[in-house]
């Protein structure tokens, strides 16, 4: 398993992992096989989508709080129940096909941390599992 870390400078923020991802793949010497990446955290989430025209990520993003804002009387004492929810939207991990070495994407597509509750520090794991 491989572990990277990214820092966030928002409180909601989606930042393109992509090449991290492909660079944990490349590390392990996985050439076929499957991909899975997972963050280890509640009030974060990971999807994959486009990633060639910045404004899907600004819609995402302006989606996320028109459907959750973050003060909306939740009952959650920390504050943060909005993020919680956006990163059950979202969810905790996705897999992605491994062919010859590189990430089977399709032509428009990126991986994406879903930071929800930032500023802040996160981890991320890969682990890529052999055909």
């Amino acid at each position: 398993m491989t572990e990277f870390t990214v820092d966030t400078t928002a409180r909601c923020q989606l930042v393109k992992i992509t090449h991290d991802v492909q660079s944990a793949v490349t590390g392990a010497g996985l050439k076929d096989g499957l991909c899975i990446v997972f963050v280890p955290h509640t009030t974060a989430g990971i999807t994959i989508n486009e990633n060639a025209d910045p404004d899907v990520v600004f819609d995402i993003r302006s989606a996320f709080e028109k459907i959750c804002p973050w003060d909306a009387g939740y009952r959650h004492g920390e504050g943060n129940a909005a993020a919680h929810v956006k990163a059950s939207m979202t969810g905790s991990s996705v897999s992605i096909i491994v062919e010859d070495g590189r990430l089977r994407l399709g032509t428009w597509q990126g991986i994406f941390f879903c930071e929800f509750d930032g500023p802040r520090s996160r981890r991320v794991w890969v682990k890529t599992l052999p055909a």
